[in-house]
């Protein structure tokens, strides 16, 4: 009983990590760039954390979106406009010609 269980709750995890896949990859690819930005000095300390938070802000969104089973397409439409403007934000970030000093 209890393996049927266990069996039925990571069956529905699967179903809820798989609502969103195409929000899933471009949060992937976003946080991507961040730590490319933050690795070859384009990005300092304060914008990557600001950039950070801004993709935790649209991963709560994500989970609120798919807490009921179903991701509506007025939520999907909220998702992808927070993450075109996270996107020009990494854009912006990285080449505002603020770069963070490099060690010697």
């Amino acid at each position: 009983m209890v393996l049927g269980v266990l069996l039925v709750l990571i069956g529905s995890g699967v179903a809820y990590a798989q609502e969103t896949p195409l929000v899933d990859a471009r949060q992937q690819n976003q946080n991507a760039r961040i730590r490319e930005g933050v690795a070859s000095g384009e990005v300092t300390r304060a914008e990557a954390k600001k950039l950070r938070a801004e993709q935790r802000n649209i991963r709560r969104t994500e989970h609120r979106a798919e807490a009921d089973g179903t991701v509506t397409d007025r939520e999907r439409a909220r998702l992808q406009r927070k993450q075109n403007r996270a996107s020009r934000d990494i854009s912006r970030q990285k080449h505002d010609r603020q770069d963070r000093p490099r060690a010697n």
